[in-house]
């Protein structure tokens, strides 16, 4: 479908856009279905975020954004009101235009990643699990960690301070859950998460010493840049059942149209039609 006067515009901000894989399944998506909506890339540096957004809402047919790296925490502070999931995590991946003019803030990244480990099989109620990255993903999918049930939460972050602010409010909303910070050994744990942009680039260390990795354990990851990353493919090696970043990005997608008010989809309908590239 071209792009006429009548199209409604989703942005989808962040830095940079080189690894942007949404509008590979949105917009074919959109076109199957004949629904005149465009997610459209949009590169911004932290600096300019800001000003960006003052003027991106002007729009009149923007519906909302998409927002990825290095956003998702600032944007917080840009929004009118959040969901309970976005205040647990400290970030948000969506903002929604509402008729009034103020900004809705929500956070889907924790949901679609939990989404995705429970179609696996995978056990997530009383299970151990460590989460590198304290960030905005991080965060988000430390919160919906423990919203499934998790016996202990253990987070690391090379900022001491973002893992600390993230177990306060994790275990003010969840008193019963065992939350440990700066711990980066995996050994013992059921699941293990980057959530780092560790892997985005050539030469990067792997988030954790994977040799330390009990075998099975089940390995997820949140960097998109490649289908099956260093940190993936080390953790194959171990025997591990994993999560590939792109498979978080299916499961959330149902849970933004929602959101948005499209109309609804679910992740096998995206896949059978996304032309996903690497």
């Amino acid at each position: 479908m071209d792009m006429s006067g009548n199209t409604r515009l989703i942005a989808h901000l962040g830095y940079p856009t080189t690894t942007f894989k949404a509008p590979m399944i949105y917009n074919p998506w959109f076109e199957e279905q004949g629904i005149d909506i465009k997610v459209v890339p949009m590169g911004v540096k932290a600096e300019d975020y800001v000003q960006l957004i003052a003027s991106l809402f002007r729009m009149t047919n923007i519906i909302g954004a998409l927002v990825t790296m290095p956003h998702k925490v600032s944007t917080c502070e840009l929004v009118h009101t959040m969901s309970p999931t976005a205040q647990i995590a400290g970030a948000c991946n969506a903002i929604r235009l509402e008729p009034d003019g103020s900004l809705r803030g929500d956070m889907f990244d924790g949901d679609g990643f939990v989404r995705g480990v429970l179609r696996k099989g995978i056990q997530v109620g009383g299970a151990r699990a460590l989460v590198v990255g304290s960030g905005g993903v991080g965060s988000a999918i430390a919160a919906s960690l423990a919203a499934a049930g998790v016996d202990t939460l253990a987070l690391f972050d090379s900022r001491a301070e973002s893992c600390e602010e993230v177990a306060k409010r994790l275990r003010s909303h969840y008193p019963s859950l065992k939350v440990l910070t700066g711990l980066r050994n995996p050994k013992e744990f059921s699941i293990v998460v980057n959530a780092t942009p560790l892997g985005m680039n050539a030469g990067d260390e792997l988030p954790v010493d994977v040799s330390a990795i009990t075998p099975g354990t089940f390995v997820g990851e949140v960097v998109m840049k490649s289908e099956i990353t260093p940190f993936l493919q080390a953790a194959m090696k171990r025997d591990c059942q994993i999560q590939p970043g792109t498979d978080m990005l299916f499961e959330m997608i149902p849970a933004y149209m929602e959101f948005f008010g499209l109309p609804e989809v679910t992740p096998e309908a995206l896949r059978r039609v996304a032309k996903i590239d690497y």
